[in-house]
């Protein structure tokens, strides 16, 4: 008895010893990651080459493809073990040069406009009475009878008392991406929508993706800044009827071919079990894309570069994807995950960055419980650095296909995504100010931090939890 007693004792003894030095070497190896990032990174250069060489970068543009060559010879640089093209096909949708509107009642008084992105052109100046709404079901009540052949004025805003501003923009995208098809049901000409941003008096309008649907009228739709949306709702207020006029000269091309970046480490104890990193290249073709996806792009390539001036060999294979077209239509991921299926590729992690980049608070999880807590036995290692969220969540637009039905190879897929303090992301997003100059060269630094950390652990501990 007395010597089975002894050898339990001495097991655990041995358990909390091979335990404690995980976590101090661990420990260690983290401090280094987020010192080569704060005293020697990258990401904040390779931002302001994006955003100030090439600019914006709407999928199909020559500055796309620029993008697409700059990211390619960064990662070359990194001396990988790999670093090719994807081909892929991305839909061409142009702006055009002329976005006006106008209040016509008694003196003309001009809107803040922008049109949403795959809108149709007006053909001309379009000239109509405009009818409010706050939800798209309050069509159903108002009835065809008085919308059909009139504009209709979605005027939702994003709800300032939830903490997290994601779930603020949840709660009324809909109206965007939706409007114009239940518009056109009930006869509608045509769409304005009040712009996704808490900021209530902001001059300028947010674009972003919207939906047609076949056997449905399309008709031309804007985002109108908070600004105008609010002097809208006022004249409304004072008078019954009031006449907009609006004129839009954007039209959707032919598909143009453009490419995914890739580059990746091969593992070396599991080379086909992938993890991949990655964010969108492409963005609105107003800012610069810093936030959205700028500041994920060079996350997730200073994780490669990271992790090869540390010297540090992954025992997966370590991929980056700078991926094309998520803003409107999401072909690279969707290209991605296709042909990873066909190769009969095996992910294990995929682990997007596309909410900007703030300071870095944690990671979300898409998948079982099993994996959330995988992710938050590791918390010890990450609070020091201000990284405290760990709870289920959405991973991420670009690599959500790889887990789609269709394209599944590993159902255990751990998908990730990075979670930086929201509060400040939806006063530039999809609008004119996203810009370099409003990204914070430490709160990016620390974000590419965070994500390398991540990769690193999840790589030992994927390793020992199969």
């Amino acid at each position: 008895m007395r010597l089975k007693t002894l050898f339990l004792l001495l097991t655990v003894s041995s358990f909390q010893f091979l335990f404690a030095q995980d976590f101090e070497k661990d420990s260690i190896f983290i401090r280094q990651i987020y010192d080569e990032s704060l005293v020697n990174g990258e990401s904040y250069e390779n931002l302001r080459y994006l955003c100030k060489a090439i600019g914006h970068r709407l999928s199909g543009s020559e500055e796309a493809e620029e993008a697409v060559l700059w990211g390619k010879k960064v990662l070359d640089k990194m001396g990988l073990d790999r670093v090719e093209l994807q081909a892929i096909e991305v839909p061409f949708w142009e702006r055009g040069d002329v976005e006006k509107a106008y209040i016509q009642d008694i003196v003309p008084v001009e809107l803040e406009i922008s049109a949403l992105g795959g809108s149709i052109g007006t053909n001309g100046v379009m000239g109509t009475r405009v009818i409010e709404v706050s939800s798209l079901d309050q069509l159903d009540s108002i009835g065809k009878d008085k919308i059909e052949g009139h504009f209709v004025f979605y005027n939702r805003p994003m709800d300032p008392r939830n903490i997290s501003t994601f779930k603020s923009y949840g709660g009324c995208v809909d109206q965007r991406y939706w409007g114009a098809v239940k518009a056109a049901e009930f006869g509608a000409v045509g769409v304005f929508v009040r712009s996704m941003t808490l900021l209530e008096n902001d001059e300028h309008p947010h674009t972003g993706s919207m939906a047609y649907k076949d056997g449905v009228t399309k008709i031309p739709a804007v985002a109108l800044s908070t600004r105008s949306a609010n002097l809208l709702h006022r004249y409304l207020q004072d008078q019954e009827t009031i006449n907009l006029q609006l004129e839009l000269d954007c039209k959707m091309n032919p598909d143009k071919s453009s490419f995914n970046v890739i580059g990746e480490i091969k593992g070396s104890a599991y080379p086909d079990e992938i993890m991949v990193v990655g964010g969108h290249l492409d963005s609105w073709d107003i800012g610069e894309g810093a936030h959205d996806d700028g500041a994920g792009i060079v996350h997730s390539m200073e994780v490669l570069r990271i992790l090869k001036a540390l010297n540090y060999q992954p025992l997966h294979t370590v991929r980056v994807v700078l991926f094309m077209n998520e803003e409107n239509g999401n072909m690279g991921g969707k290209s991605y995950a296709r042909i990873a299926k066909r190769k009969n590729e095996n992910h294990v992690l995929a682990l997007e960055s596309d909410r900007g980049g703030f300071v870095p608070r944690g990671f979300s999880v898409a998948g079982s419980e099993e994996q959330l807590e995988l992710m938050r036995s590791v918390d010890e290692l990450l609070k020091p650095y201000d990284l405290h969220f760990f709870e289920k969540g959405f991973g991420g637009v670009d690599i959500s296909p790889l887990h789609d039905s269709a394209n599944l190879v590993n159902p255990q897929l751990m998908m990730m995504g990075l979670v930086p303090d929201s509060q400040r992301y939806f006063d530039h997003h999809h609008s004119g100010t996203d810009v370099f100059e409003n990204v914070n060269k430490r709160e990016l630094e620390l974000g590419c931090a965070a994500m390398t950390a991540a990769i690193y652990l999840m790589d030992n501990r994927l390793l020992k939890g199969n």
